[in-house]
C-alpha cells in the first residue's frame, strides 16, 4: 500500500526559508485549495499595504513570534518589507 505523503505547502519543501511558500509551495496550495496565491509584493501596493496591517495584528496577538526573529511571521514580513 502506498504511504501518503500531507500536501507539499505543508512541508518544509514548500516553504521558503526567508519566510512564507517558495513557488513550489504556492502551486501545490493553488491545486489543493482551488485558490490564487501570489509571490510577495515587496516593491509596494495595495497587497503589501493589506498584508503589513494584517501581519502587524499578528505581532500583537502572538508577542512569543514578535520577539523571535527567527519566526515565520517575522520572515515573512521581512520579505514583504513591512
Amino acid at each position: 500500500m502506498r504511504k501518503l505523503r500531507s500536501q507539499l505547502w505543508t512541508r518544509k519543501e514548500g516553504q521558503d526559508p526567508d519566510g512564507g511558500l517558495n513557488a513550489a509551495g504556492r502551486a501545490s496550495y493553488n491545486r489543493e485549495n482551488d485558490a490564487n496565491l501570489k509571490p510577495p509584493q515587496p516593491e509596494g501596493g495595495p497587497r503589501r499595504d493589506s498584508f503589513c496591517a494584517r501581519s502587524a495584528g499578528q505581532m500583537k496577538m502572538w508577542p512569543e513570534a514578535a520577539e523571535d526573529p527567527d519566526s515565520r511571521l517575522r520572515k515573512a514580513r521581512r520579505a514583504w518589507n513591512c
